[in-house]
């Protein structure tokens, strides 16, 4: 009876200690929160696929990946991935949680719909409500609010009189170093600058100051100054297209002194006036100098092709039957009105020159790709912005890149690893691989042999809790509106 007793103890405290033995007679570590065995495992570094792995996940972390066998692992969730493709989740780098304390509420609903769209990480790029966005981070990370990662600038830099409500507003170096202490007591994870009204020389100080504090610098960026000007001050990264185009330009000097000049008088010259004198006067030699410039100076872009591509068709598309609108609050609904009835109003001619740009927009793509100019990307979805819907939009953006001319591991890498990279957190997020986060996409079929298969979403990994579509689906359900 000793014996036993002693046996049966000894076998408890090896269950009690976590440890099981294994194939072979080694003992494993055990139980994993979650295994997930044969899967077929996208590399986007390599871009290429790793088949038949095990990927066992403890707690949010990912502890093994390792080619599959007849081993037996101990786990509290296994998730079979036969014949199915598990790659990083998804990174959309440029969201808005915006329009004040009245919307805090319709914001935070929205995090669903970037889960269910296979999104496990965001870029806030700026907004009114920072304080509920850590707030959310720390629900999220305590594991009682399911929702994407989120990294934010909190409110953005401008000038006097800004546009966006809650915006710092700076024209002098004090303003400026005020600005930047605020944000660093903030905590936040890079500066936004916009270029409603900040003056040229206030966006280049912005730049060099936050420099000298390590702080990561992006934004928009006034006309008045050039982008190798702000490349060369350290700007990490530009928010869409419409400064490297700028930057295209033959005449760039003389169209900058132009819009300098208009400062001074009653009617001064902004981005849309001088948009079709650039579009004129594009020069492939003056573009391959801003593409070397920013690989050289690793100053990353943010196409944001699908918000451009869908504002422009604004006058010619009825988004009253949009699926997704049944997700937006009515509420943010409201928002969109601004956008949809300034489009409305443009002329036939601006509207086809939108358009026109748009296209034009879609072919500096791969030649920033080409470039080594890091491509991150960013949806610019959140309250506003017209029918450009969270998390959907994403899914979106990364297809256009792969229309504009990026392979299919280009464009992965876009909406993973880069963003990864950008945020200084690449050695814990972007890829599979031990230590890594647990932020995972099985889809049904390959996102290498086609690009729309990141549609087939079989189930969705958060900070190692696996989602799969019926879940994903009762979150949705949760949210949407009659």
């Amino acid at each position: 009876m000793k014996f036993r007793s002693g046996l049966v103890g000894s076998i408890l405290g090896l269950l009690t200690a976590g440890l099981l033995m294994a194939n072979g007679g080694r003992v494993e570590e055990a139980p994993y929160d979650l295994v997930i065995t044969h899967a077929n495992v996208i590399d986007v570094v390599a871009g290429n696929v790793r088949p038949d792995q095990v990927v066992a996940v403890r707690g949010d972390v990912i502890k093994l990946v390792e080619k599959a066998s007849s081993k037996k692992y101990a786990a509290k969730r296994y998730l079979d991935a036969k014949g199915k493709y598990l790659m990083p989740g998804l990174w959309d780098m440029h969201v808005h949680f915006r329009g004040g304390d009245s919307l805090i509420q319709v914001n935070k609903n929205l995090l669903p719909l970037y889960l269910a769209h296979g999104i496990t990480t965001v870029r806030d790029a700026g907004g009114d409500m920072t304080p509920a966005l850590f707030s959310w981070r720390r629900q999220m990370q305590a594991g009682t609010l399911a929702g994407p990662r989120i990294f934010t600038s909190g409110p953005k830099i401008d000038g006097p009189q800004a546009y966006w409500p809650g915006s710092l507003e700076v024209e002098t170096p004090a303003q400026i170093a005020k600005a930047l202490d605020s944000l660093q007591a903030l905590k936040v994870d890079y500066v936004k600058i916009y270029d409603s009204k900040i003056s040229g020389d206030a966006y280049l100080n912005v730049i060099a100051a936050a420099e000298k504090r390590g702080m990561k610098t992006t934004g928009h960026m006034p006309y008045s100054v050039k982008l190798s000007e702000a490349v060369e001050r350290g700007l990490d990264a530009t928010e869409h297209l419409y400064y490297v185009f700028k930057a295209c330009s033959s005449k760039e000097d003389s169209l900058t002194a132009l819009v300098k000049k208009s400062l001074t008088t009653s009617k001064p010259l902004g981005l849309f006036a001088m948009l079709p004198a650039v579009d004129a006067t594009y020069s492939q030699a003056a573009a391959n100098r801003i593409f070397k410039l920013m690989a050289t100076r690793k100053t990353a872009a943010v196409p944001t092709l699908f918000i451009g591509k869908t504002l422009a068709e604004l006058p010619d598309t009825d988004h009253s039957r949009d699926t997704m609108l049944a997700y937006i609050d009515p509420k943010i609904r409201r928002t969109y009105t601004r956008r949809l009835s300034s489009a409305k109003g443009q002329s036939t001619e601006a509207n086809q020159f939108r358009k026109k740009l748009e296209t034009r927009f879609m072919s500096l793509v791969p030649q920033l790709q080409a470039a080594g100019v890091v491509v991150l990307a960013g949806s610019d979805s959140g309250a506003f912005n017209s029918f450009t819907y969270p998390g959907a939009s994403l899914v979106g953006e990364v297809e256009m890149l792969v229309q504009a001319g990026l392979t299919p591991a280009q464009a992965l890498r876009a909406a993973t690893i880069n963003g990864a990279r950008f945020m200084g957190v690449e050695s814990t997020a972007g890829t599979i691989a031990v230590g890594k986060n647990a932020d995972l996409l099985l889809l049904a079929q390959n996102p290498f042999a086609d690009i729309q298969n990141i549609r087939k979403i079989n189930t969705v990994v958060s900070r190692g809790k696996a989602y799969s579509r019926q879940d994903l689906a009762a979150m949705l359900q949760a949210i949407k509106h009659k």
